[in-house]
């Protein structure tokens, strides 16, 4: 009988290892590109050309689907739905270190942590990292206090209002496409 059981347990163990590796394959199979990195597929986008008329409408050559849109140059996003409709677009001030232009997809979201620079923020929502600079959109907490950064720090932050913080946060969730343009 010793042998029995011995045979049973060795045959449960080898087919829950065998299950936890299968699972482990599916999960690094639909992971991100990982912080720090666009998908494989990106590639640097050129300058989107704008609508004159209407400096706030969405940049041609942005893509399709529900993404998140940084126009670079023009300090503004958007959140476009899944039918390509603007839900919001608004202003921001950028940190120090910027993004490549290119297509991404969010990584992390911290809901309150401190940033680079020392500021209280919130609303984290992470992209890319340049040189070791992790890049994405916050709101800081203390608004007044955000006003003047201080130069000789490297930040990443793309920083918003706190609505406009609120936003993001409801609409960009890990996977969503962010489009970072010049």
């Amino acid at each position: 009988m010793a042998g029995t059981s011995s045979s049973i347990v060795a045959g449960l163990t080898a087919a829950a290892v065998g299950a936890i590796g299968f699972l482990a394959y599916q999960a690094s199979a639909t992971v991100p590109a990982g912080p720090g990195k666009a998908p494989a597929s990106a590639s640097p986008l050129p300058k989107a050309p704008r609508d004159r008329r209407d400096p706030l409408a969405l940049p041609a050559m942005s893509g399709s689907g529900e993404r998140v849109v940084y126009a670079m140059d023009d300090d503004r996003v958007w959140l476009v739905s899944d039918r390509n409709r603007v839900l919001r677009t608004f202003g921001v001030r950028p940190g120090s270190v910027d993004p490549l232009p290119g297509a991404y997809v969010v990584t992390s979201r911290s809901n309150a942590v401190t940033g680079t620079d020392g500021t209280p923020i919130e609303h984290v929502v992470r992209f890319t990292s340049v040189d070791g600079v992790a890049i994405g959109f916050s709101a800081a907490v203390d608004q007044d206090a955000a006003q003047v950064p201080d130069p000789t720090v490297r930040t990443g932050g793309i920083r918003e209002t706190r609505a406009d913080g609120e936003a993001m946060w409801m609409f960009a969730t890990i996977g969503v496409p962010v489009i970072v343009l010049r």
